[in-house]
């Protein structure tokens, strides 16, 4: 800091290495103005709806913070990311109290942001699950028909009157308002004794596509992915991925508040992303479920921010 060396700025990395750029360093906050053509960062900080107690409101500040513990540097391609930009736009506001104004906020922003950026891929960062709804909404309204591919444990087709749109209810609500039809959402990775029967009835009666576990383990997901891609393709415009982090088995994410057993690996995951990343038909993602509060040294925030920058080197 200018006459005084040996003073940096709070929040920077302890230690300082001239030949590593920290990923963090290729984020930059969005000026205001400038149009933006490539992955963007919306924070959607809000946890009260989920039927767990969750800290999920903090975790876009957390996934900023992990990005200083990765470099710009991909090894395995020798290629590095340090020219590149991520766009951070920022969190959401919410409301301090009110559910639905807080989704109503989310709607509003990312209907405004998604108007004025047509060429922005936003990654959404939750939150619970319950923002994949007014996201969604905001895409189907802005960018023509969605077809979704999600990655989860659950379902999250909850009926909503035993206790309004919470983080289990975010799909069944689309389908119920008509945003969606079941048969523009694929399903991946539900699994055993994380459901009931009459959710799963749901699914099957209104079209949703829907791979278990035991698919994922039986078939390669990178096959499972392509099958879904072909078969959205035929009759969307375009593909948002929502990855609730709890797909992932309870080793992996431990900082999920829905953590179990039986679920996939992070190799298994990134490699799914690897190929959604190099989709063009794919604009747009949320990555929710997870609670800074419980989790292990960050462990599932750092993921998370690795899936970002596989995402984006990935994207061409």
């Amino acid at each position: 800091m200018g006459k005084f060396p040996y003073l940096k700025k709070a929040g920077e990395a302890g230690f300082r290495d001239s030949q590593v750029i920290k990923a963090h360093e290729i984020i930059h906050p969005w000026d205001g103005e400038s149009q933006i053509s490539g992955i963007g960062l919306i924070g959607a900080p809000l946890s009260k709806p989920s039927i767990s107690l969750s800290g999920a409101s903090q975790t876009p500040g957390v996934i900023r913070q992990m990005f200083s513990t990765l470099s710009t540097y991909a090894i395995e391609q020798e290629t590095d990311l340090a020219e590149e930009t991520i766009t951070d736009f920022g969190d959401v506001e919410m409301h301090l109290t009110d559910i639905p104004a807080s989704h109503d906020r989310i709607y509003e922003t990312l209907t405004s942001v998604l108007k004025d950026q047509p060429g922005l891929v936003p990654i959404v960062l939750g939150g619970d699950h319950s923002i994949s709804y007014p996201s969604i909404r905001a895409f189907s309204e802005n960018r023509r028909k969605v077809g979704i591919i999600q990655f989860d444990a659950h379902h999250d087709l909850r009926n909503r009157e035993d206790g309004g749109t919470g983080n289990g209810t975010p799909f069944r609500a689309l389908i119920e308002e008509g945003v969606i039809s079941g048969d523009q959402l694929i399903q991946i990775g539900i699994r055993n004794f994380s459901n009931s029967q009459p959710y799963h009835q749901y699914g099957k009666d209104h079209g949703v596509t829907i791979y278990t576990m035991k698919d994922v383990r039986e078939q390669r997901l990178t096959d499972i992915l392509h099958q879904s891609i072909q078969q959205l393709k035929a009759h969307v415009d375009f593909i948002y991925v929502s990855l609730d982090m709890d797909v992932l088995d309870q080793a992996f994410a431990p900082g999920c508040p829905a953590i179990g057993p039986g679920g996939m690996t992070s190799d298994d995951l990134l490699e799914g992303i690897e190929m959604l990343a190099k989709e063009p038909m794919v604009k747009g993602m949320d990555i929710v479920e997870i609670d800074p509060t419980v989790d292990f040294r960050n462990m599932t925030s750092k993921l998370a921010a690795f899936i970002i920058l596989t995402f984006m080197l990935h994207r061409g």
